[in-house]
């Protein structure tokens, strides 16, 4: 989260495992890419594209599905919720859901 606060790409991939995955949901709303992607170079580009740097964001860290995760709101708007899977304190798995349907439960009033 505080990597993705203060754009700092290197601190990003240094905090994933090499061989880290992503699995986004965007539900066909939200473009997202197709299948899972792999890899640390690219998991980091991702995560630097979908929550890293948005205008008027608020990026949290959050309990998701019972794991460490990060919720991103904008106006208290949930648009992105990530699950997160680690090992030996490196980032392993991203859940990425950006489904606004599934982001209901998640808007702050």
């Amino acid at each position: 989260a505080e990597a993705c606060q203060l754009g700092d790409m290197a601190a990003l991939s240094a905090a994933l495992d090499a061989d880290v995955i992503a699995v986004c949901d965007g539900g066909g709303l939200v473009a997202t890419p197709l299948g899972s992607v792999h890899g640390a170079q690219d998991v980091a580009r991702l995560v630097g594209i979908l929550l890293c740097g948005q205008p008027d964001g608020e990026l949290t860290i959050e309990a998701v599905n019972g794991r460490a995760g990060l919720a991103l709101r904008r106006d208290g708007r949930a648009v992105a919720v990530v699950g997160v899977q680690t090992v030996d304190s490196k980032v392993t798995v991203l859940w990425m859901v950006l489904n606004p349907a599934k982001l209901r439960g998640w808007h702050r009033r």
